[in-house]
C-alpha cells in the first residue's frame, strides 16, 4: 500500500470555496480601502478651509502676508476679536444679531409649516394631493436665485423691501423640508396610533401636536438645520432686498468688507476673523441638536 500525501496547500486549495473566499475577502478589503479613502479625502477638502480660517484668525496682518498660511504665527486672536467687534461702531454684532434673526426665525416658523404641510400630505388623503405633492417637488428644482427678482417686485409692491421680513418671509416656504416631512411621516407615525386618537376622541390638530409632532422630532431637527444653515448662508436674496447696513446679515456685511479692502487693508483680517465667528454657530448648532438625530421612534408605539 502506498501512502499519499497532502501538503497543506494541496488541501487549502481543495476547500470547499477556498479561493473565491479568498477573491471576496480580498475584494471587501479592497472596497472598505477606496471607500475609507474617499472619505478621508472628502474629510480633508471639507476641513482645510475651516483650519485655514483658524489659523489665519490667530494672526495680525502683517503675519498674515509674510509667513505660512496653515501654521500658527504670534497669536493675535484676542487683538483680532476685539477689532472685529469695534470697528465701524461694532457693526459686526449688529449683523450677528441680525442673522441670528432671519435664520433662527425662518428655520423655526419654516420647520413648522413644512411639518404641517408633510405631515398633512402624508397622513390625509384628499383629491389633488399627489398633485400637490408634485408642485412641492417642482418647487425643489427652482433655483433661489431665480425667485429673487420676482420675490423684490412683489414686496416692493406692499413696501417692504430693506425690512426684516423681506428676508424671512421669502425663507419660511421650504420645499425640501415639505418633501422630508411628508417622508418622514409615512415612515415614522402609525396609521394605527391616529386611528386610535381619534376613537379616543382627539382632534386632529391634538392628534399632530401631542402625538406626531414628538414621532417626527428626528426628522424635524433635520429640517431645522437644513432651514438654519441655508438662511445663515444666504447671500443673494439679502443683497437684492436690503440697502441699509444696520439690517445686513453676516454674508453680506463680510461681503461689503471685502470688496472695501483695497481702499481698507486692515479690513481684510476683520473680514477673515468675521468669516471664522460665523461659523462658529453653525458647529454650535449641529453639536447641540446631533443627539436628536435618532430614528425609531415609534418602535414600541402599538403592540
Amino acid at each position: 500500500m502506498t501512502a499519499t500525501s497532502t501538503s497543506p496547500g494541496n488541501h487549502a486549495d481543495r476547500t470547499p470555496g477556498g479561493p473565491k473566499r479568498r477573491r471576496r475577502d480580498l475584494g471587501g478589503l479592497t472596497g472598505r480601502i477606496g471607500a475609507m479613502s474617499v472619505l478621508v479625502i472628502l474629510t480633508v477638502y471639507f476641513v482645510v478651509p475651516v483650519y485655514f480660517l483658524l489659523v489665519s484668525s490667530t494672526k495680525s496682518q502683517g503675519d498674515f502676508a509674510s509667513t505660512f498660511g496653515l501654521w500658527f504665527s504670534h497669536l493675535h486672536f484676542s487683538a483680532n476679536i476685539r477689532t472685529l467687534f469695534t470697528t465701524q461702531d461694532g457693526i459686526f454684532g449688529r449683523w450677528a444679531a441680525n442673522s441670528l434673526i432671519y435664520a433662527g426665525g425662518g428655520a423655526v416658523i419654516g420647520t413648522f409649516l413644512s411639518a404641517l404641510t408633510g405631515y398633512a400630505l402624508a397622513k390625509f388623503r384628499f383629491r389633488g394631493r399627489d398633485f400637490l405633492f408634485s408642485v412641492v417637488l417642482g418647487g425643489v428644482l427652482v433655483p433661489s436665485a431665480t425667485l429673487a427678482l420676482p420675490l423684490f417686485l412683489m414686496f416692493s409692491a406692499v413696501h417692504q423691501v430693506n425690512t426684516y421680513w423681506a428676508v424671512i418671509l421669502p425663507s419660511v416656504v421650504n420645499p425640501f423640508g415639505v418633501f422630508l416631512a411628508r417622508v418622514f411621516a409615512s415612515a415614522a407615525v402609525p396609521d394605527e396610533l391616529l386611528e386610535a386618537a381619534r376613537i379616543d376622541g382627539a382632534g386632529e390638530f391634538r392628534i399632530f401636536w401631542q402625538v406626531s409632532l414628538r414621532l417626527l422630532t428626528p426628522g424635524l431637527v433635520t429640517i431645522f438645520l437644513f432651514q438654519f444653515i441655508g438662511i445663515w448662508n444666504n447671500f443673494f436674496l439679502p443683497m437684492v432686498m436690503l440697502q441699509s447696513q444696520d439690517l445686513y446679515p453676516i454674508t453680506l456685511g463680510l461681503f461689503n468688507w471685502n470688496a472695501s479692502v483695497s481702499q481698507q487693508p486692515d479690513l481684510q483680517q476683520s473680514v477673515i476673523t468675521g468669516s471664522f465667528v460665523s461659523i462658529v454657530p453653525l458647529i454650535a448648532l449641529f453639536l447641540l441638536l446631533q443627539r436628536f438625530w435618532r430614528t425609531g421612534l415609534s418602535a414600541g408605539a402599538i403592540k
